[in-house]
């Protein structure tokens, strides 16, 4: 939280109350470009293509500053996210749709690293139980998004946000359409 003020190394910028200055500055991808990239690939192929950064990730990473895409394989991803106080709610912790974008992501996803090129996906809808807070003070947590039915027209999934501690955060369930390349 300590920058530079005017280049004086060490001195912290305030504001009038004299607090830290709180700010985020972020940049993005165009997600369009990446779409386009990753159109041709399966999307185990383009998952895992984000997960080592040949493809630029989605805005929605930098917006919500997740740590990243790890683990890809057949069916399942593991999202990391370090809670930070720009993701917090009027009570004092990480704010539900924080949460909810985070299993979301992670549904999708899992459902998406089964799909073939030119098949894709769309969440119908998100379930989400909160089972505890978190704060700044938590740490790193995975977010681990599992397929549990894979059919022609529509997939299930699973999801649970867990600290490095495997304590359980919150856990949810999706359903996702799936657009095959065939249909009209």
């Amino acid at each position: 939280m300590t920058e530079t003020m005017d280049g004086i190394e060490g001195v912290e910028n305030v504001d009038a109350a004299g607090d830290p200055d709180r700010s985020r500055t972020y940049s993005w991808n165009d997600p369009m470009a990446s779409f386009a990239e990753g159109a041709g690939m399966s999307g185990l192929d383009y998952l895992q293509a984000m997960a080592e950064g040949r493809v630029p990730k989605p805005p929605i990473s930098e917006t919500l500053g997740f740590d990243g895409l790890g683990d890809v394989a057949e069916g399942r991803v593991v999202f990391t996210m370090t809670p930070a106080e720009h993701h917090y709610n009027p009570i004092g912790s990480v704010h539900g749709g924080v949460y909810a974008t985070l299993l979301d992501s992670a549904c999708g996803c899992a459902v998406q690293s089964l799909l073939p090129a030119g098949d894709f996906y769309t969440s119908l809808d998100l379930s989400v139980k909160f089972l505890r807070g978190m704060t700044k003070d938590t740490g790193q947590v995975q977010c681990i998004g599992t397929v549990t039915h894979m059919g022609r027209r529509t997939a299930l999934a699973e999801a649970r946000i867990v600290d490095a501690n495997g304590k359980l955060y919150a856990t949810a369930t999706s359903t996702c359409m799936i657009f095959r390349a065939g249909d009209k």
